[in-house]
């Protein structure tokens, strides 16, 4: 990056308060922390300097009434756009939606107003950015990143798929870890110069190293599988997630096991495949 707008910024977490991260991004962090969503769900605001055009991405949970205010009260909304189905991240779109009257775009069709779905190395030009859509499933089957860039700054908003801070839960319902591996492949080779900004948690500098890391974990937590298996005298057809869990996890707080029991879920069905 060409220039640290983080001086004199409040630091994360800054609930309520539009805090620039890049030349071209803000975040705005809604007060909704939890177990799944660390700090809370960050949307940011994607504006060119000095242009009167910004761009929304992930407008937040539902029944957060002041964040969506804070939202639409940003000038020259032009676009919405949407990082994955889960509801903390899409379901504030029909209250924006409302107030701004703006096109709403998300991989699948179901999230989107008066727009198309989204495709795969699409190129929007919005607010004096190039956004490149990549396709990054594994965490759900429909998250997507998207890599801004303005002149020569360049950051990856990878909504779940790679957090600010621990690690993504990948939700058996439609994700998987081949996927998930896939995905972080592609976020290496597309991050070059990248600057990371997650759906939650803190931004990071580079995303290169924080995405080596989380394959890294995802290999090891592999091996630990594969491991208490051997120990369990079970194969992966026949194991039971969370006895799994409570051999794996065991250092991990049991308030975490049943997100960690998810994760397992997609780790035991793809070492069916293996």
């Amino acid at each position: 990056m060409t220039e640290d707008v983080r001086d004199g910024a409040p630091a994360h977490p800054a609930y309520g308060v539009l805090r620039p991260v890049t030349p071209f991004a803000s975040v705005l962090l809604c007060n909704n922390p939890g177990m799944m969503e660390l700090d809370g769900t960050n949307t940011y605001v994607l504006r060119a300097p000095g242009h009167p055009e910004c761009v929304i991405v992930d407008p937040g949970p539902p029944r957060h009434g002041k964040h969506v205010k804070r939202i639409a009260e940003q000038p020259g909304i032009v676009l919405t756009l949407i990082t994955h189905r889960h509801h903390d991240h899409v379901g504030a779109i029909p209250k924006l939606y409302k107030r701004t009257k703006v096109p709403t775009r998300a991989r699948l069709d179901e999230h989107c107003r008066d727009a198309p779905p989204l495709r795969d190395r699409e190129v929007i030009e919005a607010a004096g950015l190039k956004i490149t859509v990549l396709f990054t499933p594994g965490h759900s089957g429909d998250s997507v990143s998207f890599l801004v860039e303005h002149g020569d700054d360049r950051a990856m908003l990878t909504g779940d798929t790679i957090l600010g801070s621990g690690t993504t839960v990948l939700d058996p319902t439609d994700g998987g870890l081949r996927d998930y591996m896939n995905s972080l492949n592609r976020l290496i080779v597309e991050g070059e110069q990248c600057h990371l900004l997650p759906a939650h948690g803190p931004d990071h500098p580079a995303l290169i190293p924080v995405a080596r890391f989380y394959k890294a974990h995802r290999e090891e937590r592999i091996d630990q599988i594969v491991a208490a298996l051997d120990a369990m005298g079970k194969s992966p057809h026949e194991a039971k997630p969370m006895k799994v869990v409570k051999r794996v996890y065991a250092d991990v707080d049991k308030k975490l096991w049943p997100a960690a029991k998810m994760s397992v879920k997609t780790q035991l069905e793809y070492l069916r495949d293996v």
